[in-house]
């Protein structure tokens, strides 16, 4: 069970680290479309989040405060590189930050499905197709929006080619 306890405890950690992130941009952008953007999308990413709290509550699996600790101090780090590289609409920065995303849900989505195959007893009432479903949905619309901040952070460039 050890495993599994460090398998569900990364996954919460890489969670808690996406909200830090992603309540940064959202606060950010308060008001306005991009800010409307993350705070769906924090809404999401926050039900998932409590859905693997209360699979680790139903395997017993408790929560590691250290690497909580550990995923809101990496979080705050990596997020100083996000603000050198801009923290408005059109930059890099956001660039980066929706890929991250990116890999985040699609590891979620990967998680879910690790759940399914498992098929652990204790979880049999739970539709891990219809979590992984959401999770690809997830990755779907932050990769509508990446695309679109690429077309607008890089328009520059392309004038210079």
């Amino acid at each position: 069970m050890k495993d599994l306890d460090s398998y569900l405890n990364d996954h919460l950690a890489g969670s808690i680290s996406a909200l830090e992130l992603i309540a940064h941009w959202a606060e950010a952008h308060k008001g306005e479309p991009l800010g409307r953007f993350f705070v769906e999308i924090e809404r999401d990413i926050k039900a998932d989040q409590d859905k693997l709290r209360e699979v680790m509550r139903i395997l017993e699996v408790e929560e590691s405060k250290m690497r909580e600790a550990g995923a809101w101090a990496a979080e705050k780090v990596g997020r100083a590189r996000l603000i050198i590289a801009g923290d408005e609409p059109r930059s890099l920065g956001l660039v980066l930050t929706l890929e991250g995303l990116v890999m985040g849900v699609t590891g979620k989505k990967l998680l879910w499905g690790t759940l399914a195959t498992a098929k652990l007893s204790r979880l049999k009432g739970y539709d891990f197709g219809q979590f992984q479903r959401r999770a690809k949905q997830q990755v779907e619309r932050i990769e509508a929006e990446r695309t679109s901040t690429i077309h607008q952070a890089f328009a520059k460039a392309n004038r210079s080619d």
